[in-house]
């Protein structure tokens, strides 16, 4: 394999020494995990070049009446752009990030360093690799301590992508959720059709998805038990008689004297004290040892404090077979005692101790055990999400577990569905394969909670916005969101921005209302961002750049355009602290500032020094910060990693 001109190039420029310690790293930091050929291949061109402030554009923007700020935003250009600049603002806040990358089909569906990447370039998985990684590296360090980051991926580079995922995060996968993209087929070649997509969830430690909450409607008290509501609950596990026969045993309700079979295909979930004593042929010291090597209480416990609930039965359904025969032809008959709703018989000819029967009056429901609402707290009685998406009109299986155990499932649309709710909105297939909304809501609503902020920096048609929307529109919550898109305008299409023309448009329509639907109401700020070298900052970087910079990082949102005062602008603060930009110094500048309504001023300016002197030469304290530094704050760290 001949190497590329830039890495030999890299190579010549390196003494003996220096090619040694090369060599010895290279053979020592081998791992079991994903390589690939990163300094084989020209590098992120944005990487570490220059430092990027934000520009509000107006006239894209929406807001709120009467709103001096926006904390939605949608942010015009590079992502990786953007990710550096939010890991300015917004480091260690994000809650939840969703993203939809580019699947590296081979079909020029993403570019890297501003050309398309095709299935013949020699380089392609790497650059798609080291693509990820310079942006999943920014995103890992926006997350909250309790964050969480989802990615949609399709089967053919999910091995891949979830062993750079365990690069960039190790030790924080939780799993996978498997979604069925669609019904039908259409790749014969093998017999063997992809049919499902893949997301990847990686979290921090104090993330768990939402689950769902116990319907309280379930608990009731037919029986007036003291203890208040109760549900009943599933007696029963999934193991037959013969792998458990040690809780295969009949039971016994003490106040009616009624039987009840165990199910062969379906265990008793709880030991008994009788059976225990049988099976150590009634040694009494072997049989307490049993007992306290137990977890749980025995059936008789669970009976004798009663929270073992025997539904009423009349007397004429009481079953009692005299003579073994008369049990047998019952049993062949298909009229022994039965399941209730499956109708699957409780005793056969095959089953052990059937003489036990005779004579015993068999009572036709099933006892179940009783969960008392106040038993335990809210948190453990939430079901956990299940790693399948189902379609919305598939049957699912049921359970016969208790509340807690049953699994809560997200249901999704088809794939196709998504390019048509696109055109729904925009009137047009203004975008190439669109997640639906049903499958990006379901995600957020198990992922977040009402006052949570949702980053998408692969924001494509805008779905994750539109989902948050309607989010908040079903909960009443505040969840905010921000979204970065690229224009992908090119040579042929130079005027081409999707960001402005698919993404925004998008929410805007989303928000007013659109095709007879009504709006959802809100606001988003829309910025693009200006790349500036950081040598020329100071002179560069205009006061709105350092306004809009400040709100990001004090608001976590943008402000108006007409709210930026040139001499003196309140970023954020009320009576008590102030944050403020200065743009110019002078004494009219110093007077607005002495005599400003809040106990205690933060001054951003060009000339620190001579702010703090002068006002406290007027017997202000304040707190007097660089212009300058607060522009190259969290961005000129990037420059060494």
């Amino acid at each position: 394999m001949s190497l590329p001109t830039s890495l030999l190039t890299q190579l010549e420029g390196l003494d003996a020494q220096q090619l040694r310690r090369l060599l010895v790293e290279h053979l020592t930091r081998q791992k079991l995990g994903l390589y690939w050929e990163a300094n084989a291949i020209e590098r992120d061109a944005a990487l570490n070049a220059n430092l990027v402030f934000p520009r509000l554009v107006p006239e894209w923007s929406r807001w709120a009446d009467g709103a001096a700020s926006c904390s939605n935003l949608i942010i015009e250009g590079d992502n990786f752009d953007a990710l550096r600049l939010l890991l300015a603002t917004h480091r260690g806040r994000i809650r939840v990030i969703y993203i939809d990358p580019p699947y590296n089909t081979g079909n020029k569906d993403w570019v890297y360093n501003d050309r398309y990447v095709g299935a013949n370039d020699r380089w392609r998985h790497s650059q798609w690799l080291e693509f990820l990684y310079r942006r999943l590296t920014l995103a890992r360090d926006l997350l909250a301590p309790d964050g969480v980051i989802m990615v949609s991926i399709n089967d053919e580079n999910r091995a891949r992508l979830e062993l750079l995922m365990d690069e960039v995060l190790p030790g924080r996968r939780l799993g996978s959720l498997v979604w069925r993209t669609k019904d039908t087929g259409n790749d014969l070649s093998y017999r063997f059709s992809h049919v499902h997509e893949h997301v990847l969830v990686y979290a921090n430690p104090g993330f768990k998805f939402n689950g769902r909450q116990t319907d309280r409607g379930k608990f009731r008290n037919p029986d007036q038990d003291p203890r208040g509501e109760w549900s009943p609950q599933p007696l029963t596990k999934a193991h037959t008689f013969i792998e458990r026969e040690n809780t295969y045993y009949p039971i016994r309700d003490p106040g009616t004297g009624y039987w009840y079979p165990c199910d062969p295909n379906r265990v008793w979930a709880y030991a008994s004290e009788t059976e225990i004593m049988q099976r150590f042929n009634g040694d009494e010291d072997a049989s307490a040892a049993a007992r306290r090597s137990l977890r749980s209480d025995t059936i008789e416990q669970l009976i004798a404090k009663s929270l073992i609930y025997f539904p009423p039965c009349r007397p004429e359904d009481v079953m009692c077979y005299a003579s073994r025969e008369a049990l047998l032809d019952a049993i062949r008959a298909g009229q022994g005692p039965m399941l209730p709703k499956k109708k699957t018989p409780l005793l056969r000819e095959d089953l052990p101790d059937l003489d036990f029967w005779i004579g015993k009056p068999i009572a036709p429901g099933r006892p179940s055990r009783k969960e008392h609402w106040r038993a335990r707290p809210q948190e453990d009685r939430l079901a956990p999400l299940c790693s399948w998406i189902a379609g919305m009109n598939e049957t699912l299986p049921t359970s016969d577990e208790d509340d807690a155990a049953q699994l809560e499932m997200l249901r999704s649309t088809r794939g196709g569905v998504a390019t048509e709710e696109v055109k729904a909105i925009l009137g047009s297939k203004a975008f190439s394969y669109p997640k639906p909304l049903s499958l990006v809501k379901g995600l957020l609503q198990q992922a977040t909670r009402p006052g949570d902020l949702v980053l998408d920096f692969f924001a494509g048609s805008g779905t994750t916005g539109h989902a948050v929307l309607e989010l908040n529109a079903d909960d009443g919550g505040d969840r905010r969101f921000i979204l970065c898109s690229s224009t992908e305008a090119t040579a042929k299409e130079p005027a081409k921005n999707l960001c402005r023309d698919v993404c925004a448009e998008r929410l805007r329509r989303v928000l007013q209302g659109y095709g007879g639907k009504a709006g959802l109401g809100g606001a988003f700020a829309y910025l693009q961002l200006d790349r500036i070298e950081l040598a020329d900052v100071a002179g560069d970087a205009t006061a709105a750049h350092a306004a809009q910079l400040l709100a990001l990082r004090e608001l976590g949102g943008a402000i108006r355009a007409d709210a930026i005062d040139p001499q003196v602008c309140q970023i954020a603060g009320d009576a008590r602290l102030a944050v403020l930009l200065c743009a110019t110094v002078d004494d009219a500048v110093i007077a607005r500032l002495a005599a400003w309504p809040a106990e205690r001023l933060a001054i951003y300016s060009a000339r620190p020094d001579t702010v703090r002197q002068l006002l406290e030469e007027r017997g202000i304290q304040v707190n007097s910060y660089s212009l300058l530094d607060a522009l190259l704050r969290g961005q000129t760290t990037l420059r060494t990693q």
